[in-house]
């Protein structure tokens, strides 16, 4: 008889504890043994749900318990470092084991202010409006808003518009902390524990609120990892989603005072379970940037190039519609790329003698765009913009 997924998810979370903790003090044969059995029920996962966005952490924990195999087999056990210091007493043992486990959690996180302006976010002005007046103005007058502000702000948009560099430009406008996470990190970084890492996340972000009265934005990102509907739950995805919920209430509901916003991004925002749409009142569409915009991309990722005089910015706004702010940067680099494998590739090249002046690519034309641009195509397709405005029209929100 074949077991149930969540029966699956918890065998393979026991398994690796056991083979951990076994591996700690020196059980060679117990831990490979235990470390197998993990590995069989994460493959026996990864079949019964192939298209489970699981899978990939699946596989990484599949990986690093077949490479410590590998190393227990492949080596005498005086040679092996121990994953806790088997010399320790059982209780120091239990403790190494806690702050791995907690290290693994903080490497999740990033806390650190990001070097990221306004000025430095081209277009999406719609965004940056709607940021601003839920977290920027009332951090720093919130005696203006009596009925309160949003608390939960959700950006959706194709990939490479802008959704990551907008919240980290909120962050840096106000003096506070980031808290940047992952949301498919969130669900599996360790193995079974997802649930707690939603709490211990939560709770790390609101100390810091609380302890310093600093406003803290903490960001989700790839947020339909995390609270995405599911044909099929496995295990612990039920209880993390149900712990966000009761977590992001917590902070619409009883943390008025509380300074601690929650911003959380995807590019697939009809994935999301409707019960979450409502904790986030703002819901921001982060577009493919306009003609203004583009002219504006082009002029920042073209600044330190050597361009022909006759290459214009606006032109190559008009003839790069459809792409967006990431694939404009891989255009500006796929031409400089251009033109010095040309320099390299001339027979005439010759290495510079040091003191000589260095020798410089040609300057970048618009035949040299046109020509990168038949060889790279936009990375968001008609389909996908249709999708995003289709979705808008029901629940955008700004």
């Amino acid at each position: 008889m074949n077991m149930a997924p969540q029966e699956l998810e918890k065998s393979a979370s026991k398994y690796a504890s056991d083979a951990i903790k076994q591996d700690s003090q020196g059980a060679r044969g117990m831990a490979i043994t235990n470390y197998q059995k993990a590995t069989e029920s994460l493959l026996k996962l990864q079949r019964l749900y192939p298209d489970s966005k699981l899978n990939k952490i699946y596989a990484e924990r599949m990986r690093s318990y077949q490479n410590r195999i590998k190393a227990l087999q492949s080596t005498s056990l005086s040679d092996v470092e121990p994953a806790v210091d088997p010399s320790a007493s059982p209780e120091e043992q239990r403790a190494g084991l806690a702050n791995n486990t907690k290290n693994s959690f903080d490497e999740m996180v990033m806390k650190e202010k990001p070097d990221v302006r306004w000025q430095d976010v081209v277009g999406v002005d719609d965004a940056k409006n709607a940021l601003r007046e839920s977290i920027v103005y009332p951090s720093k007058r919130p005696d203006l808003f009596p009925l309160g502000w949003p608390r939960g702000i959700l950006l959706y948009g194709p990939p490479g518009c802008g959704k990551t560099i907008l919240a980290a430009a909120t962050a840096n406008e106000l003096d506070g902390y980031f808290i940047n996470v992952d949301g498919s990190s969130m669900m599996s970084k360790w193995l079974g524990e997802a649930e707690k890492n939603v709490s211990k996340l939560f709770k790390m972000a609101r100390s810091y609120a609380e302890r310093e009265g600093k406003p803290v934005i903490l960001f989700i990102d790839e947020l339909d990892s995390l609270l995405g509907e599911r044909t099929n739950e496995i295990g612990g995805e039920v209880r993390s989603r149900n712990q966000f919920l009761t977590e992001i209430d917590g902070i619409n509901g009883k943390g008025k005072d509380m300074q601690l916003y929650v911003i959380g991004a995807t590019n697939k925002p009809w994935s999301l379970d409707h019960p979450f749409l409502r904790r986030f009142q703002k819901r921001i569409y982060v577009s493919l940037p306009t003609v203004e915009a583009r002219e504006k991309l082009f002029q920042l990722y073209t600044n330190k190039l050597n361009l022909d005089s006759r290459v214009r910015s606006h032109t190559l706004a008009s003839i790069f519609e459809g792409y967006s702010a990431s694939d404009i940067k891989d255009i500006c680099q796929a031409v400089q790329l251009k033109v010095v494998n040309e320099m390299f590739s001339t027979p005439a090249y010759k290495e510079p003698v040091e003191g000589e002046n260095q020798s410089a690519p040609r300057g970048i034309t618009m035949k040299d765009f046109r020509e990168t641009m038949a060889r790279r195509k936009p990375s968001v397709s008609m389909d996908m913009i249709r999708a995003y405005y289709k979705w808008s029209e029901q629940f955008k929100a700004l």
